[in-house]
């Protein structure tokens, strides 16, 4: 299905009958904006990584709890949210916005039906942009229209990286794209990212992502160690419990969790 922007360019294109990075986490949060494909691949990843359920929910937990404690505890009244999907129910401007009304939140997303989407459902808040742009560029993603209108630059930001850099290839420079946009951002800015680390079934998941949604979103799921996933600290301060197992991130303390493939950590840029 394709519609038209008022440029006559296509709007976006998708093919429910192929699974989708976006619908198919929505479908893992139980939401309602997937098809049988979406679900089908669910399944299929469940049975390589049967922990992904767990995963994805905790993931979620995590970004509450971070954007909560940012806003309450540190005055952080910016988001910019970088991969983040379908509008799904708890996402970062509602939980930001409870705590402070006052609280700006831009989401970017290359997925045309993405942002389609979320402009469709945020169109009465002012306070929430939608940016169409890929990551990788971040030039296009900090000089957008929406980015620049409701992020001041000389007020602190949160640079949101939550469950996509394991889409970014070694290829795309991941850890310069994340030093490009912490550059970007004044002192006490923060870092909140959380991604998938080495595990044994990590080339299993790989080619699964690779071989059914390809390119469409970003390849495969790379899996990356620990010491990979600490440098995108770099030049930053971790805040406790630091760099840890995504089921067991909670803010200033570390607790008991299940062990997980998954981990979490948020940092404030000196």
């Amino acid at each position: 299905m394709s519609e038209r922007s008022g440029s006559g360019k296509p709007a976006f294109t998708y093919d429910p009958s192929k699974p989708s990075i976006a619908r198919v986490y929505d479908h893992w949060l139980g939401g309602k904006d997937n098809f049988a494909a979406d679900r089908r691949f669910a399944a299929d990843l469940a049975d390589v990584l049967p922990d992904i359920y767990t995963i994805v929910r905790a993931n979620r937990a995590f970004l509450g709890a971070a954007v909560r404690h940012l806003v309450r505890d540190h005055g952080i009244t910016q988001f910019l949210d970088m991969g983040a999907g379908l509008p799904t129910a708890r996402n970062v401007h509602e939980v930001a916005q409870e705590c402070d009304p006052a609280a700006r939140v831009v989401y970017v997303d290359n997925d045309a039906e993405v942002t389609a989407h979320g402009r469709a459902l945020l169109a009465d808040d002012a306070r929430t942009g939608i940016v169409e742009a890929d990551l990788r560029d971040p030039d296009a993603v900090l000089s957008d229209a929406a980015t620049t209108a409701l992020l001041d630059p000389r007020e602190p930001v949160a640079v949101m990286l939550v469950s996509i850099l394991h889409f970014i290839g070694d290829e795309d420079r991941p850890h310069d794209l994340v030093a490009r946009y912490m550059g970007a951002v004044p002192s006490g800015s923060f870092l909140v990212l959380s991604t998938a680390c080495a595990n044994p079934v990590g080339d299993k998941i790989e080619d699964l992502y690779r071989d059914r949604i390809g390119s469409r979103g970003g390849g495969g799921a790379i899996s990356r160690s620990m010491d990979e996933i600490l440098r995108f600290f770099d030049g930053l301060d971790l805040l406790p419990p630091g760099l840890t197992t995504v089921t067991r991130w909670r803010p200033g303390h570390r607790v008991e969790g299940q062990d997980v493939p998954f981990v979490a950590g948020v940092a404030r840029k000196p």
